[in-house]
């Protein structure tokens, strides 16, 4: 269990199995990285693309967490691109890279096994989308794999975001996440964010693509346990197409075999 948990924390008091191991039954992070581990080969290439800074570092996770987190730690290469020249101080990747959007990354094709992009897709802009998977898909190996986990653009959580100015999301996130650092906030653009645009993005002939919504423990909404309960409840009843987090699974299609004599 994480050892700064609150037991008057609604995260303890809604969720009491969080004692069990230092993780609910809706946790998204094991949820997204449990798979991800379970799709890795033995000694990967992986990329973080939108490493940043590494926050998950210095964030208060659970052993568990840390172990599903730190590929590194597993005997995989871990690479981190950014826009930000903070993923220079990633201590979580073994190579950094700063990119600049729109431009093509620096990295050799057919590289990784595995690319992973962890809150990020909402942060691209319209223009440089089709861009962005066509460098996925230069990078990746055949039949590897891209993970991503970012907001549902017409769940909850990105219809409030959308309604909250860019420049304004540093003050609202301050009063529902006060450990939330500015640092750690940039614009969204939600270009990648709905089922429709990631098959469009995602085409059948060149991926094989997995789409399906998830429900976290609603740690947006603060310390409130009322306001926990009322999330939660919001949640529960909430179709799944509409849940606050879409999680992307996309397979690079292996090349078919010459058909040539």
């Amino acid at each position: 269990m994480r050892d700064d948990l609150d037991p008057d924390h609604p995260l303890a008091r809604l969720y009491p199995e969080v004692v069990a191991g230092g993780f609910t039954r809706h946790d998204g992070f094991v949820e997204f990285f449990s798979r991800i581990n379970a799709l890795l080969p033995d000694k990967a290439d992986v990329l973080d693309f939108g490493a940043g800074r590494g926050g998950w570092t210095d964030a208060p996770l659970s052993p568990y967490h840390r172990r599903l987190r730190d590929f590194r730690a597993a005997g995989h290469r871990v690479v981190g691109v950014d826009v930000d020249e903070v993923v220079t101080e990633n201590p979580s990747v073994d190579e950094a890279h700063v990119i600049t959007p729109g431009e093509r990354l620096p990295l050799a094709d057919d590289a990784f096994d595995l690319v992973f992009a962890d809150h990020v897709l909402e942060h691209v802009d319209h223009a440089d989308a089709p861009f962005v998977v066509s460098e996925l898909q230069r990078v990746l190996r055949p039949g590897g794999w891209f993970a991503g986990r970012t907001p549902n653009k017409w769940g909850m959580i990105g219809v409030g975001a959308r309604m909250v100015p860019n420049d304004l999301h540093v003050r609202v996130l301050e009063k529902l996440q006060p450990g939330r650092q500015e640092r750690d906030v940039f614009p969204t653009r939600y270009a990648m964010n709905t089922r429709r645009d990631l098959a469009r993005l995602f085409p059948a002939d060149r991926w094989n693509l997995f789409v399906y919504g998830h429900a976290s423990e609603p740690q947006y909404a603060g310390s409130s346990t009322a306001a926990w309960r009322a999330a939660s409840l919001v949640d529960r009843l909430t179709p799944p197409r509409l849940q606050p987090t879409l999680m992307v699974f996309a397979q690079l299609a292996q090349p078919r075999p010459s058909t040539t004599a």
